[in-house]
């Protein structure tokens, strides 16, 4: 008998593939059907409708682990460009984030940015943390750094196909003078 983690994450998995690589459109009950292999009847007493599909698949690529108290700063940068990297490349793709940018999808739009909201919110707490214990500089703003970060990836992509490896220690490398107290 097949658990229903496995299921869970069979629904999440295919969800966010196709939403990577069709962007929001196609995630469908039938289409998360095909391409998992589980059963629509399945998938709908797991959900409600693509919307709570959708919604559960973001939230959980959104999460983000709490960071340990002692973190030494510059890893705390390392894990906020982890983070961003994490949310795109393997969350919502180039496809979602072509389809939020284009608002192709307003369904899709509206549910991904109140997620996304959320997510922010924690990633500005970690920097803000680090900003009161003297980690990085008091006058850095959150919002602009997040933005920097986020711009970076999609920069990166955008120039080169995808995102390079070393890439995010060389974005460290470029960040970490401005934002270090």
């Amino acid at each position: 008998m097949v658990q229903r983690r496995d299921v869970d994450d069979g629904i999440t998995d295919a969800t966010l593939a196709l939403l990577r690589t069709r962007g929001p459109k196609s995630v469908t009950v039938e289409a998360v059907a095909a391409h998992s292999g589980i059963a629509k009847t399945t998938i709908y007493r797991r959900h409600r409708d693509r919307r709570d599909m959708l919604s559960v698949a973001l939230s959980r690529v959104t999460f983000s682990e709490p960071l340990g108290a002692q973190t030494e700063a510059p890893d705390r940068l390392r894990w906020l460009i982890g983070e961003a990297v994490k949310t795109i490349e393997i969350g919502i793709g180039f496809g979602g984030l072509a389809a939020m940018l284009t608002d192709d999808d307003p369904d899709f739009t509206k549910l991904f940015r109140r997620i996304l909201a959320r997510q922010r919110t924690a990633l500005e707490s970690v920097i803000d943390r680090a900003k009161t214990d003297g980690s990085f500089r008091a006058d850095i703003d959150s919002a602009t750094l997040i933005d920097a970060v986020v711009g970076a990836i999609i920069a990166e992509r955008a120039r080169t196909g995808r995102v390079a490896n070393g890439w995010e220690e060389r974005l460290f490398d470029l960040l970490w003078p401005t934002v270090r107290a």
